[in-house]
């Protein structure tokens, strides 16, 4: 099996409606299929069910040792901790405090709804078979609490949710499919288009409409792909991780063969019996047949090179780690070492640079899926939050070199020229840049007001202290 990313599932038909559903349906599930069974397949081989596990051995099959060096899970559950190991937070772009106080309502649903932790199992779908899907609907219960968040979310299975696309200007999204397989073999699908929702019940390979109502809030559910090609954090470096694999197995298997080598009987005549007796007893007598014929009993031995598979295998790894900008673990150390130092070597810049790539396409994503959101939000909580009211902001790595931050941060407020929002703005030091200003141009405001009323304190008693003085001079005069 080859991988070349997972396909873009198209339709030629814009308007989809109960005549023409299940034809489209049929047609873009025949895609999926294809899709699917190299999800399943990227999947397994994530958890550790990889091709090594298969492996024959032909020759001495009796030692055939199967290693699974399992680097495809190291390089997924890298690179989402590192892409959403910190919550992705919303920030607001509006001076409005009625905004920022809004954006923040949305900042803690977000967090009642555990979105942090549906981020993550997100990235993992996607670094694992190029791409991912997200469910959003209104919660029942949304109207009895005020205070819990007034919307559901789900990160869906891959193998079993894909979404249609117009092959047209722009190839906006037409239709998404969510499906489950009963335990009696029917398979019943949700199909939701822009404005109505279709249940297609399919027994024994004929699919039919079993109901159809209609919907306001569009198409629930969002992909989240990797890249423009759906291809996995992993995929393009299979053959190398299965070398890696077919490699150390080899090693153990020399090793064991070293160990249980063959014993060579070259001019001794033995039997089964006299063999038992040798593996019992440890120790053989014999004598040479004829002394032209000198007996001898060896093992064949030939001890594989460790130093060399060594290098083989370090060799795979590099290569492995730098096709997937991964920081590698062998980097030296240094005492001119500084934060910045480290980040540029070994690896982590490039895998700076990695994430900083996915970050767009997650963020396009991410505004389909906060229309929805603010939708059910202004709806049922009254809120009055649009798309550019807020900015998608990843906190990873906000903490690094915090102290050339502060002194950028410094600098720029004792700059004269330079606004002091700004400096807030473009220091990095701050998760959200607009709460941080606020907070601290309320703080600011506050240290003034009480300085200016400890000086007016003083003011007032330097001044009833004279008026005292005053009136001790005029008695004396009386």
């Amino acid at each position: 099996m080859q991988f070349f990313g997972r396909r873009k599932i198209y339709t030629d038909v814009q308007n989809i409606d109960e005549k023409n559903v299940i034809d489209v349906l049929t047609k873009a599930f025949a895609v999926h299929q294809q899709n699917r069974a190299e999800i399943d397949y990227l999947y397994n081989y994530y958890k550790g069910n990889q091709p090594i596990l298969n492996r024959v051995k032909e020759v001495r099959p009796e030692i055939a040792n199967k290693i699974v060096v399992n680097r495809a899970n190291e390089i997924v559950t890298f690179k989402t901790g590192y892409l959403v190991g910190e919550p992705i937070q919303y920030i607001s772009q509006s001076d409005d405090e009625t905004i920022t106080e809004q954006i923040n309502t949305l900042n803690r649903y977000m967090a009642a709804e555990d979105k942090s932790a549906a981020d993550k199992e997100l990235a993992e779908w996607f670094h694992i078979c190029g791409t991912a899907y997200r469910m959003v609907v209104p919660d029942k219960d949304a109207g009895q609490d005020e205070d819990e968040s007034p919307f559901e979310m789900f990160v869906l299975d891959p193998r079993d949710a894909f979404v249609v696309y117009f092959n047209g200007l722009g190839e906006p999204p037409v239709m998404n499919v969510k499906y489950v397989k009963r335990q009696d073999g029917t398979i019943v699908y949700g199909v939701y288009t822009k404005n109505h929702y279709y249940e297609i019940t399919e027994l024994n390979g004929v699919p039919a409409l079993s109901g159809d109502k209609p919907q306001v809030l569009g198409l629930p559910i969002i992909e989240y792909p990797l890249n423009s090609a759906r291809l996995g954090a992993f995929e393009i470096v299979l053959g190398l991780l299965d070398a890696i694999n077919t490699t150390e197995s080899n090693r153990v298997d020399g090793v064991e063969q070293f160990i249980q080598a063959l014993l060579l009987f070259h001019n001794v005549d033995i039997s089964s019996s006299d063999y038992a007796d040798l593996q019992k007893e440890g120790a053989l007598k014999f004598r040479d047949i004829d002394s032209t014929l000198p007996a001898e009993i060896k093992y064949l031995v030939e001890e594989l090179n460790q130093g060399q598979t060594q290098t083989l295998v370090d060799d795979l790894y590099e290569e492995v780690l730098t096709i997937c900008g991964m920081p590698n673990r062998n980097g030296g150390t240094s005492t001119s070492d500084t934060g910045a130092a480290v980040i540029m070597r070994d690896g982590w810049s490039a895998a700076e640079a990695r994430a900083k790539n996915t970050e767009p396409l997650f963020k396009r994503s991410e505004k389909e899926f906060l229309r929805l959101v603010l939708r059910i939000c202004n709806e049922l909580r009254s809120m009055e939050l649009k798309l550019s009211h807020l900015e998608i902001r990843f906190t990873r790595r906000n903490y690094e070199n915090i102290t050339e931050k502060a002194n950028v941060l410094t600098m720029m407020l004792n700059n004269e020229k330079i606004a002091p929002q700004l400096a807030f703005q473009h220091c990095g030091m701050f998760v959200d840049p607009e709460v941080a200003w606020l907070m601290s141009k309320e703080y600011a405001e506050e240290r003034e007001r009480e300085v200016i009323k400890q000086m007016n304190q003083a003011a007032g008693v330097h001044k009833h202290e004279g008026e005292d003085e005053e009136e001790e001079v005029v008695n004396d005069d009386v």
